[in-house]
């Protein structure tokens, strides 16, 4: 099948997945989840290429004629040979082929194949689409136990760097500093402040980076943004089986003003004054399952373990991808992201949703606390070991007296350090680390080449 490839390729951590399902003897067909526009066909196909004598691509938006490939049954050979009537140039070559279904969410019955296809094991089957969260849960059920699913979601900042040429060793150096407790050199710190609010404004969505990338300018990239955020709503009035698709999109619309708030817990109240919970039933839960909002659970208490602690009916939402986030405000506001690198007192909301994002992107649980009848309200925990450690974000550089409330309290018997991100850089003191904003994607391997917590 011909199509025409990106003017240059974003290197994605989801490669080293790839190769990785392709190294094993015992690969089922695999099904990647994710929200529109992340990435995910572009990934398969460079995936494919040179790994592949053949590669049967079919797209059920694009060629719905394909549709009748399992009007004979479900059976490797009947699916096959169904296909060449459809598309006599396509080729199968046992154990040289990719079968390679997109956007399956138009066509979910093909994954009662996926059980045949495994049995079989001449052919490897790579499924993806949009909003496959939303129907994952029907296509597990006429597949169950004869594939295996992952979750693709846009750049983070970390790709972002490798787009921009840095290398592997050059960003795991990054962690250095954090360890040693130094701050970043000037010409470091201004150089990944500049980059980190390019990415703030951009995101991570691969057309939006291509884009910025070959131009070098921002010319073009909010038209990228707007068109996603069209097709978003799109699916919303198409994909919302059983749901109101008028109160999911009120849902969607109203994540900017939350997030604008003091107090970001999402309250129906911003959605619509007279909105109640119960009329919403599942709005927040197909966003989320679609992958194009974070949730952020509040914990009743902060301690371990965090999952056990989590509140279902009190939460954050945060977009997924923070550019979409920016495409949604004002053109000012746009303009003192891209120009000014600043957004007043909307700063906190874009940088709570970063950080929310990055940790996200490397599987982190989402979770927060507010003390009622108190200020005291935290912005995240990691797990650390045998330590709660809350995460603070500051838009600036000013004081965490949340931090030093939890840190310092006594009934707090799991924290006994936390992190600050700030607009600044690294610093330790009072048992609070201080990094700067960007460093949020480099906790995770912060966290693992910690052999003991830090003291004071």
């Amino acid at each position: 099948m011909k199509y025409n490839k990106p003017e240059i390729y974003l290197e994605r951590k989801f490669d080293a997945y790839l190769a990785e399902w392709k190294s094993r003897d015992d690969r089922l067909p695999l099904i990647i989840k994710g929200a529109r526009q992340v990435g995910k066909t572009e990934c398969v196909r460079h995936f494919a290429e040179g790994r592949y004598k053949c590669v049967v691509e079919i797209n059920f938006v694009e060629r719905p004629e394909f549709k009748v490939i399992v009007r004979d049954g479900y059976s490797v050979a009947s699916v096959i040979r169904n296909i060449s009537s459809v598309e006599p140039t396509f080729r199968f070559v046992d154990n040289e082929t990719l079968i390679f279904f997109d956007e399956i969410q138009e066509f979910p019955e093909i994954a009662t194949a996926f059980k045949f296809f495994a049995q079989d094991g001449r052919f490897d089957v790579i499924a993806s689409g949009s909003l496959l969260g939303v129907h994952y849960r029907r296509i597990e059920s006429i597949s169950v136990g004869f594939q295996e699913s992952v979750e693709m979601r846009s750049l983070d900042f970390e790709e972002f760097l490798w787009a921009r040429g840095y290398s592997k060793d050059q960003i795991g150096a990054l962690v250095e500093p954090i360890m040693r407790r130094i701050p970043f050199s000037d010409a470091v710190k201004n150089s990944m402040d500049r980059l980190f609010m390019d990415y703030c404004a951009l995101g991570g969505m691969p057309a939006v980076v291509e884009s910025y990338f070959l131009k070098g300018t921002f010319e073009g990239v909010m038209r990228i943004q707007q068109r996603i955020l069209r097709d978003y709503r799109a699916d919303i009035r198409k994909y919302c089986e059983g749901l109101d698709p008028v109160r999911i999109l009120a849902v969607f619309n109203s994540i900017p003003a939350q997030l604008a708030k003091e107090n970001k817990k999402f309250q129906w109240k911003t959605v619509d004054r007279n909105a109640k919970a119960k009329d919403y039933w599942g709005c927040v839960e197909w966003l989320k399952d679609a992958g194009v909002v974070n949730v952020c659970r509040r914990l009743d208490f902060p301690e371990l373990p965090i999952t056990g602690h989590l509140q279902s009916d009190f939460y954050k939402l945060y977009f997924a991808d923070s550019g979409l986030l920016v495409a949604m405000l004002d053109k000012e506001a746009q303009n003192d992201v891209r120009q000014r690198r600043d957004l007043g007192t909307w700063n906190g909301g874009l940088f709570e949703n970063i950080v929310a994002e990055a940790l996200a992107k490397e599987d982190v649980e989402l979770a927060y606390y507010k003390k009622e009848g108190s200020t005291l309200e935290m912005d995240f925990f990691v797990r650390c070991g045998n330590d709660l450690v809350p995460i603070e974000v500051k838009a600036g550089n000013n004081q965490a007296k949340s931090l030093k409330m939890l840190i310092s309290g006594s009934k707090y018997k799991d924290v006994r350090w936390g992190i600050k991100l700030v607009h600044g850089n690294v610093g330790f003191m009072n048992n609070v680390l201080t990094i700067p904003q960007w460093c949020a994607f480099l906790l995770p391997r912060y966290f693992d080449a910690l052999r003991s917590p830090p003291k004071s």
